[in-house]
């Protein structure tokens, strides 16, 4: 993969790559008016997602932050977004083009203020796992192998500009109305920006790996203050592969139910004891130990879960409550996907939207034991996803729903409910957390 040797940082030059690779998709909707005439609307179509998906990704990897870091979050909406996005925006999830060895030192050099091999005894200045907001190094010190994480220059500086320039892209594609709008935009702004601070995220990681030691299968690297910075992190190197490349690999059922246990426990001991969650579930933050342990290694992105949103969230996660139309009326209020000013068509909409959903996607809880392998329970999933995707109606309503929690709390479901069918987990005890 070539190597990245600058990368914009300023406002001007990232909005001019935006700008360019929107002409390039002005181009490619030309093309596709074109071949309408002389191909069928799906082959069309088929074709202009694609060249579309190729041009934005090859766009934001070359910008790198949070630009990048929306597409990643993207590629995990596999129930909205076309498949041609999906597979192109997972890219971001750990494999993007690295920085240039001379830029790597250029970079530890202005963060750590000495060279790579004045702090280890030895340094790989060519990477080996590159993401959104930075790349991984191996290094060695004093006989142990280390894990080096340095962000990319001008990351933390230019997340509120990358924000402005999507927001109206995602705004549209997420149907969300300008009035009421910030406090969901001003949420992932300050998730993002937690996710640049790696002293934080090294608080973080010790914090949960030190109230997550009882859960079995599960392992994570030590960190290590003294080779670290607000914008280099360093922890134990952690021999395994990603979550991706293993469930492509034969494994047994049994494995793959054990880590998708483990993965499970972890959650849900996170959600319903810790009250703080990685809510960062994709492939690319979870490795699989050649003993087949689950090994978590990423906790910039984790989200408190305050009272107030915990209660109703998972009190309708019980069959009964959803069942009963006063309380779960009253629930959706609390939860502010029903509003005061909300119309008799809004409100007879969202009920109907939300009891839809919730009575399909909180099955597993249902259940003293879930399998995820189940086709079945993700076909309806997806079809429910391109239904809404494609609702006229749910165009015409204000898509300003819900608490600003749910942005990353739905994130962390979705992305872990991927990640257990990824694994085929079968016969996953539902509550076992509560026996840890």
């Amino acid at each position: 993969m070539k190597n990245i040797d600058s990368i914009p940082t300023s406002k001007i030059q990232r909005a001019s790559k935006l700008v360019s690779t929107g002409l390039k998709v002005g181009a490619n909707y030309v093309k596709y008016y074109g071949e309408k005439i002389v191909k069928t609307e799906e082959e069309a179509k088929g074709n202009l997602d694609e060249a579309n998906a190729t041009d934005i990704y090859d766009g934001l990897k070359t910008m790198k932050g949070s630009a990048l870091k929306v597409a990643q979050m993207l590629s995990m909406e596999k129930n909205i977004l076309p498949g041609a996005y999906v597979e192109k925006f997972s890219l971001s999830q750990f494999s993007v083009p690295p920085l240039s060895p001379p830029l790597v030192v250029k970079t530890f050099k202005k963060y750590f203020k000495k060279s790579p091999t004045e702090v280890f005894d030895t340094f790989s200045t060519q990477s080996v796992n590159a993401a959104s907001i930075g790349q991984v190094h191996k290094a060695t010190k004093d006989g142990k192998k280390l894990a080096v994480k340095i962000q990319y220059p001008g990351v933390a500086e230019s997340i509120s500009t990358d924000l402005a320039m999507v927001k109206p892209i995602a705004m549209k594609m997420f149907n969300i109305k300008g009035e009421g709008s910030d406090e969901y935009f001003k949420e992932v702004e300050n998730k993002l920006t937690e996710e640049t601070n790696y002293i934080l995220e090294l608080e973080q990681s010790n914090e949960v790996a030190s109230k997550c030691t009882k859960i079995p299968n599960l392992k994570f690297p030590n960190y290590y203050p003294e080779f670290s910075t607000q914008r280099i992190l360093t922890m134990d190197w952690m021999e395994g592969v990603h979550l991706s490349e293993y469930v492509n690999k034969d494994n047994s059922t049994e494995d793959l139910t054990k880590i998708g246990q483990a993965l499970w426990d972890f959650y849900m001991y996170q959600l319903h004891v810790i009250r703080k969650v990685h809510a960062d579930p994709h492939p690319g933050n979870f490795l699989i130990s050649n003993e087949n342990e689950l090994i978590a290694i990423d906790f910039g992105c984790m989200k408190e879960v305050p009272d107030s949103f915990y209660v109703p969230y998972f009190e309708l996660a019980k069959k009964e409550n959803i069942e009963n139309p006063v309380f779960f009326e009253s629930k959706l209020y609390e939860l502010e996907i029903l509003r005061a000013d909300d119309s008799p068509e809004e409100k007879d909409f969202f009920k109907a939207l939300f009891y839809e959903m919730l009575a399909l996607f909180t099955q597993p809880f249902h259940e003293e034991v879930f399998d995820f392998s189940d086709e079945v329970f993700f076909g309806k999933i997806s079809d429910l996803g391109q239904k809404y995707a494609k609702s006229t109606e749910l165009k015409k309503m204000n898509g300003n729903r819900g608490s600003k929690h749910f942005i990353y709390i739905n994130r962390t479901f979705f992305g872990l409910y991927n990640l257990m069918h990824d694994l085929k987990a079968t016969n996953i005890k539902i509550n076992n957390f509560k026996n840890l």
